[in-house]
C-alpha cells in the first residue's frame, strides 16, 4: 500500500506493439489498393458461378427409405414434443408422431438427409425432394 505512488498507468505492460508511422502506413495502403481490385474481380466471378444451378446427376435413388422415415418422422416428433414450432396447420392433433406425419405429407419438414456413399464422399437429399411411399397404405390396401 506504501507503494500507491510508482502506480504505472500503462498497466505493468513494457512490451506492447509499436505502432507504424504514418509513413509506413501509407505505403501499405497503396498496396492493398491494388490487391483489393483483384479480390472483387475474383468475388464476382465466384458470385456468378453460384447464380448458375448446378444440378450434379445424383447416383442414389430419389426414394425415401423406410430407415430414414423412421427416423425423419422420430426425430421431428421429439423436436414438437419439445415445444419447436409446428410447420403446418393443426385440425385437433396433439400426438406429436401424427403432427409430424402430417408435416411429412406435406413436405414441410426442414430436414436435410445425408446418404453416404462406400467412396466416402455423400449427396445431401431435402425432405421436399424425395419420394415418400407411405408403407401402411400398402398393407391395407390402399392407394
Amino acid at each position: 500500500m506504501a507503494d500507491d505512488g510508482d502506480y504505472d498507468m500503462d498497466g505493468g505492460y513494457e512490451d506492447e506493439p509499436i505502432e507504424p508511422e504514418p509513413e509506413e502506413g501509407a505505403e501499405e495502403e497503396a498496396d492493398n489498393e491494388n490487391n483489393d481490385d483483384a479480390v472483387d474481380a475474383l468475388l464476382a466471378e465466384a458470385e456468378e458461378k453460384e447464380d448458375e444451378p448446378t444440378e450434379r446427376a445424383r447416383k442414389t435413388s430419389k426414394y425415401m427409405t423406410k430407415y430414414e422415415r423412421a427416423r425423419i418422422l422420430g426425430t421431428r416428433a421429439l423436436q414438437i414434443s419439445m415445444n419447436a414450432p409446428v410447420m403446418v396447420e393443426l385440425e385437433g392433433e396433439t400426438d406429436p408422431l401424427e403432427i409430424a406425419m402430417k408435416e411429412l405429407r406435406e413436405r414441410k419438414i426442414p430436414f436435410t438427409i445425408r446418404r453416404y456413399l462406400p467412396d466416402g464422399s455423400y449427396e445431401d437429399w431435402g425432405v421436399d425432394e424425395l419420394i415418400v411411399e407411405d408403407s401402411w397404405k400398402r398393407q391395407v390396401g390402399g392407394d
